[in-house]
C-alpha cells in the first residue's frame, strides 16, 4: 500500500481531465529525484496507471544509482527512464518529447553561501541545455519551477506579493546568486520562446511542506517536523516573527500540472499558500501535533524597531485564471508530514 495514496487520490480527482492531453506522450523531467520531482513521479505514475495512459517519462539524475535507493518504486516503474548525467552538459536522449518539465536546481542556502557561482551556473546553464534539448526534441510545452526568489526582499508593507510586483534580489548581494539565476532562468524562456513555438510556463514557487521534504535544510518547517521527531526542543534560530505562508506538497502537484498543461505561457503564476504564519506559529503547530510535550525554544529576542519579514505570494491570478486554490489545510499537511517521516 502507498502511504501517500490519499494524496495521490487527491491530486488525481483534482487533475483528472489535464490528463486526457498526456495519453501516449513521452515527458521529460529533470529534478526527478528532489522534493519537486518526486511529487510529480509519484502523481504521474499514479494517474499513468489507474487512467491507462500509456505515457512515459524520462528522468534525468545524476546517480541513478542513488534514485533507486531512495525511491526504487518510482526509479524502476515500467513507463520510467532514467538518464545519468548532469543538467548542464547532459546527452539528449532521442525520440520525441512533448513535454519537458524542468524541475531541477537545489534550493540550497548552503550552496548558495558557500559556492555561489555553482549556484548560478547550475540554474543558467542547466536551463539553457534544457530549452536546447526542449527546442531539439519536438516539446510543445515546457514547465519551469521558478521562484519566489525572483521578487527580492518582500516590503514590510506589502502583505503578499503579486506576480506584477517588479522588485528584484540585490545584484551586489553574493547571497542572491539563487534569486538571480531563477530571474536568468525565466529570461531564457522568453528569449527561446521569440524562435520557437514551446509554450513557456512559469510557476514561481514559495515554501511547501509535505512527504519528500528535506528535513536537514534550510526549510524551517522541516527543521521543527525533524527536532519534533527527536523529541525536541523544537528550536527557531531567530526570533520566530518573520511571517511565511505554507502550501501542502499535494496540493502544489496538482498547480504544477495545472499550469503545465492550462498556463498561459510566459505569464508566471505564483505557487504557494496565502495564509501567513509567524515562524513560532509554525514551530508551535508541529509541536501540537507530536504526543507529549515537545517544547519550542526562541533563541532570539525581537528587537523594537525591528520591521516585519515576509515571504507570501498573492494568488489570486491562479485562483481566477486556473480555478485552483489551496485544498488542504497547514495542520492536516503537518500531520501528513509527520506520519510520513515516521511520526
Amino acid at each position: 500500500m502507498n502511504p501517500l495514496a490519499a494524496d495521490l487520490d487527491h491530486v488525481l480527482d483534482h487533475t483528472r481531465p489535464l490528463w486526457e492531453e498526456l495519453r501516449g506522450e513521452r515527458l521529460f523531467i529533470t529534478g526527478g529525484t528532489g522534493f519537486f520531482g518526486s511529487w510529480l513521479l509519484e502523481s504521474f505514475l499514479w494517474a499513468n496507471e489507474r487512467l491507462q495512459l500509456g505515457a512515459s517519462a524520462t528522468v534525468l539524475t545524476r546517480s541513478p544509482q542513488a534514485f533507486i535507493a531512495k525511491t526504487p518504486h518510482l526509479a524502476l516503474a515500467e513507463s520510467v527512464t532514467l538518464l545519468e548525467g548532469d543538467v548542464r552538459n547532459f546527452a539528449f536522449p532521442p525520440g520525441t518529447f512533448s513535454y519537458v518539465i524542468h524541475a531541477a536546481t537545489e534550493a540550497s542556502a548552503k550552496l548558495n553561501t558557500e559556492n555561489p557561482l555553482l549556484m548560478l551556473d547550475t540554474i543558467v546553464e542547466g536551463t539553457r541545455r534544457t530549452l536546447d534539448f526542449a527546442s531539439q526534441c519536438g516539446a510543445k510545452k515546457f514547465l519551469l519551477t521558478s521562484s519566489g526568489a525572483v521578487y527580492g526582499k518582500q516590503p514590510s508593507d506589502l502583505t503578499h506579493i503579486p506576480e506584477d510586483y517588479n522588485g528584484a534580489p540585490d545584484p551586489l548581494d553574493p547571497n542572491s546568486a539563487y534569486g538571480q539565476g531563477k530571474r536568468m532562468a525565466e529570461h531564457l524562456c522568453a528569449l527561446y520562446a521569440r524562435t520557437s513555438s514551446i509554450e513557456m510556463k512559469i510557476a514561481r514557487c514559495f515554501a511547501f511542506v509535505g512527504p519528500y521534504l528535506p528535513l536537514d535544510e534550510h526549510f524551517a518547517i522541516g527543521n521543527f517536523i525533524r527536532d519534533g521527531l527527536k523529541g525536541g526542543p523544537i528550536i527557531v534560530k531567530g526570533d520566530g516573527t518573520p511571517l511565511r505562508s505554507y502550501l501542502y506538497a499535494a496540493d502544489l502537484a496538482i498547480w504544477l500540472w495545472t499550469i503545465l498543461v492550462k498556463g498561459q505561457s510566459l505569464r508566471p503564476y505564483n505557487v504557494g499558500s496565502d495564509e501567513s504564519l509567524s515562524i513560532e506559529e509554525i514551530a508551535k503547530q508541529v509541536a501540537a501535533q507530536i504526543p507529549g510535550k515537545i517544547n519550542v525554544e526562541i533563541r532570539t529576542i525581537t528587537k523594537p524597531d525591528k520591521q516585519v519579514e515576509r515571504y507570501v505570494p498573492e494568488i489570486q491570478r491562479i485562483i481566477k485564471e486556473l480555478g485552483i486554490s489551496p485544498l488542504i489545510p497547514i495542520n492536516t499537511g503537518i500531520r501528513r508530514s509527520l506520519q510520513f517521516f515516521g511520526g
